[in-house]
């Protein structure tokens, strides 16, 4: 399973999310989307997962701060106690023993970041 995990701005709007995830995915079919809990309902977030087809997830910034992220952004240490919110949100969705398989890309207008995360565990595995 592959997660793309989601940080971003207030200011985001869904093209900000769409020009992440489409910096990211690459030819990776996505399985699901993930995000700071407190951030699941921003009206853009919200529009944006209702056009992909994918599974959402939400995780705690708790979570993500106990997650080694490759990137390291000074602002979202200080905010989110993570060095990457869309690194650790797609690690932490993605299970136990899951892979980073893209770092964070950041959006055109520097409002969103998407990374993609796979899961270790086979189809059907728990």
């Amino acid at each position: 399973m592959i997660i793309a995990g989601f940080g971003f701005r207030e200011a985001a709007q869904v093209t900000s999310l769409q020009d992440a995830l489409e910096n990211a995915r690459g030819a990776f079919e996505i399985d699901g989307l993930a995000t700071l809990a407190d951030k699941a309902e921003h009206p853009a977030f919200r529009a944006f997962t209702q056009t992909q087809g994918a599974e959402v997830f939400t995780v705690s910034e708790a979570s993500c701060a106990a997650v080694h992220t490759t990137t390291q952004s000074a602002a979202a240490r200080l905010a989110r106690r993570t060095g990457s919110v869309a690194e650790a949100t797609a690690l932490v969705a993605a299970g136990p023993g899951a892979k980073l398989i893209t770092q964070r890309f950041v959006s055109a207008d520097r409002m969103a970041t998407c990374a993609l995360a796979q899961s270790t565990q086979k189809e059907g595995q728990t």
